[in-house]
């Protein structure tokens, strides 16, 4: 056997791999984890919102400590980690040998999925430490983490352009996610045809409403960012919890942000419509 045919066989291989059950699977676990952490996020958010800013922080680190406070919340949490594992490796395959459709084979799309599988890959870990005892890992404050690398990226060289473009790019995306959500542009990814009109009613109305909400946090998340690379001050910049509870800050009071509560549980109930209808 020559090295070039070798190579091809290991390609093809790894492929088959990545189409798997165990990697559809993986994937589809993923989106049910998604769509809980979401879910609990808005709940947190909906809490705050009706209680006077009051309660769990609304953040990633907020829900994984509102499971492990539940009866086998460890157990919990655990099934929850390994679940955002399967979604990581998912996006990997992605990355490596191209989703499901017809345009996602292009080289943006898999540096997308690259992009998304360290994300989840990060999470997951977050929460898997969580589960093993580490109390400061998946239950840390997402506001001050975000302070924290903002302060020291501020005092790199050219430390205010880098945050304000990061900011820039987070803020961008959040309107991309809108916009595409508005758009129904998911439509693409999901199995239409097998929904009846009354799924695909509520795939919409939580599609769209979840997205851009969603869409809504990053693009406020963003901004705040991009104040604190103008003003040199890395309290400007906010997490997700900060981010939700400046909503509140609005002439409309806390109805905003019960709004965009409400936006993010649709959003996690969407995801568990991704985990039936998504083309992995």
């Amino acid at each position: 056997m020559t090295t070039r045919s070798a190579a091809a066989q290991g390609r093809g291989q790894a492929r088959r791999a990545a189409n798997s059950n165990a990697i559809e699977m993986g994937g589809r676990a993923g989106f049910v984890a998604r769509g809980v952490i979401y879910v609990l996020v808005g709940a947190l958010a909906l809490r705050i919102a009706l209680s006077g800013g009051g309660g769990k922080e609304a953040d990633r680190g907020g829900a994984v400590a509102e499971i492990a406070e539940k009866p086998f919340g460890t157990v919990l949490l655990w099934i929850l980690g390994v679940a955002v594992v399967g979604m990581a490796l998912w996006r990997l395959s992605e990355a490596l040998f191209g989703g499901a459709g017809p345009d996602e084979d292009k080289p943006a799309k898999r540096a997308m999925a690259a992009g998304r599988a360290v994300f989840y890959a990060f999470v997951a870990y977050s929460v898997l430490s969580f589960a093993a005892g580490d109390s400061g890992s998946g239950g840390g404050s997402s506001d001050k983490q975000s302070q924290d690398v903002t302060a020291k990226a501020l005092e790199w060289p050219a430390g205010q352009w880098i945050v304000g473009i990061g900011g820039a790019v987070v803020a961008g995306a959040g309107l991309w996610i809108a916009v595409r959500a508005i758009m129904r542009k998911y439509h693409k990814h999901l199995k239409m045809s097998q929904m009846s009109q009354k799924v695909r009613r509520a795939v919409d109305i939580t599609g769209v409403f979840g997205g851009t909400a969603r869409g809504s946090v990053f693009a406020a998340a963003g901004a705040f960012a991009i104040a604190a690379a103008v003003k040199h001050e890395p309290d400007q910049s906010k997490g997700m919890d900060d981010t939700l509870r400046s909503f509140t800050d609005t002439p409309v009071g806390p109805w905003l942000l019960v709004v965009i509560a409400l936006g993010l549980i649709a959003f996690g109930v969407f995801s568990w419509f991704n985990a039936r209808y998504r083309k992995v």
